[in-house]
């Protein structure tokens, strides 16, 4: 029987014809996967070569870039074998055997590779759009049965995560999120159902999925969390493409240029942003339409490209103005005219119109309210900076002052960043009494 070692030897002999090392084996088979050339690391590589790791879900990509010959029964019964004693793969074929893995993955703290702009650019080509026609015909005799209760229970689960979350940050009770998927979702996902029953099941875990994204984001800035986060937003985008969800589709693709956004991959967050307005352009929902042209208003700002970001801000800005349409539970039925006027706000301020900003940022404020205290403490957060870059030294501080009363209890990286710039920013008026405090203050929401 052909074993592991026989693998990698097959392997190594091949790489050296072509004069490979680790790093080009990494590459060309992120490459025929789909994660582009940074799926893969190096020492992923260079254990495959050596033997010390067999690359059983990696194996057929393998051996499609270096022409080898692994089909054989042989073959076959060597990745059987050494699947039982591998890590589980992170990323499959199948939509649903894949958002399953990134969940178990989550729940057992492996360790996740760091976000990619190869990767979010690659998500936009993965979606199966037979997965659920396919899976209705393929059920398992003993599968369960799904029906509307069940999708009914997802979507209640994910108002009451996402209020959670939105109230004191994506660091509370994420893994509350990850278990939901792994143990109650999954095998519903793999149950019985109809065709009809299973785009509504789809549509249901792709919120689920996103969520568990946005709050991976939002616990912290470290890589293997942006990671974790970029892996959840485009198994979000695929569920929702598969189950021809558009809204949904285009928001987990916002999710995924947002992201890009704050990583600095300014050209990938554009591309994101308009596949993101493409996907969302003819939606009836007019706060749907706000809120994908404002993410690539920012996109354009942050690309300092004026013209765009003053264009899609204008777009936005209609479409706001529109009544709302429906019952408002419709995914982006959360984007109320308030945060809009928060996202519009930061963009002035990238655009250097800081007196419209500051308008912006009051109106968020006083005019429509927020009803999420880790949006109220965002917003006054970055009103205490403009007012601060206007000369309003006072008036920063006593906006600042309200940002960390606000912020006490919150446990979110774009809270921990923003007392972070505030505390610098501050160091400018060491002796003077209400900015010591402050900074006194704040060392709480860094702890």
């Amino acid at each position: 029987m052909l074993g592991g070692e026989e693998i990698a030897e097959a392997i190594r002999q091949a790489c050296a014809a072509r004069g490979w090392g680790p790093s080009k084996l990494a590459r060309a088979v992120g490459v025929a996967e789909g994660h582009g050339p940074h799926g893969v690391d190096r020492q992923s590589a260079r254990r495959w070569m050596t033997g010390k790791r067999c690359p059983t879900y990696w194996l057929p990509y393998i051996a499609d870039v270096l022409k080898l010959d692994l089909d054989g029964p042989e073959a076959s019964a060597a990745a059987s074998e050494a699947e039982e004693s591998a890590e589980p793969a992170v990323v499959a074929t199948d939509t649903v055997t894949s958002v399953i893995e990134l969940g178990r993955s989550d729940v057992h703290r492996r360790s996740f590779l760091a976000a990619t702009s190869g990767y979010a650019l690659s998500a936009l080509a993965l979606p199966d759009l037979e997965s659920v026609t396919r899976r209705t015909r393929t059920a398992p005799a003993g599968a369960v049965r799904v029906g509307a209760g069940e999708v009914a229970a997802i979507a209640q689960m994910v108002r009451a995560l996402g209020d959670a979350a939105a109230e004191l940050g994506g660091g509370h009770a994420r893994h509350l999120a990850v278990r939901y998927l792994t143990e109650d979702v999954a095998p519903w996902l793999n149950g019985k159902y109809t065709e009809a029953t299973g785009r509504e099941l789809f549509a249901a875990t792709s919120q689920l999925v996103h969520l568990a994204g946005w709050m991976a984001q939002d616990e912290g800035n470290a890589p293997e969390n942006q990671g974790r986060a970029q892996q959840y937003y485009a198994h979000a985008y695929r569920l929702a493409a598969e189950a021809g969800d558009r809204e949904l589709a285009a928001t987990a693709l916002r999710g995924m240029a947002v992201q890009a956004i704050d990583l600095g991959y300014r050209a990938e967050a554009v591309q994101l942003g308009e596949a993101c307005v493409s996907y969302g352009r003819h939606l009836e929902n007019p706060r749907a339409v706000a809120y994908y042209e404002a993410t690539l208003a920012n996109a354009a700002a942050q690309d300092d490209d004026r013209h765009a970001a003053a264009r899609h801000l204008a777009l936005s800005e209609a479409a706001i103005g529109r009544p709302a349409s429906g019952s408002g539970a419709s995914w982006a039925a959360h984007y109320s005219p308030g945060r809009w006027a928060h996202e519009s706000g930061m963009i002035l301020t990238r655009l250097g119109d800081l007196d419209a900003a500051e308008e912006h940022l009051r109106l968020a404020l006083e005019i429509h309210g927020l009803d999420r205290r880790r949006t109220r403490a965002i917003v006054l957060a970055d009103l205490g900076g403009v007012r601060l870059r206007r000369g309003d030294v006072d008036g920063a501080l006593v906006t600042w002052g309200q940002f960390v009363s606000c912020a006490e209890g919150i446990r979110s990286v774009k809270v921990r960043t923003a007392a972070a710039d505030m505390r610098t920013r501050l160091n400018r008026f060491q002796g003077l009494t209400g900015a010591d405090a402050l900074r006194h203050r704040s060392a709480r929401l860094l702890a």
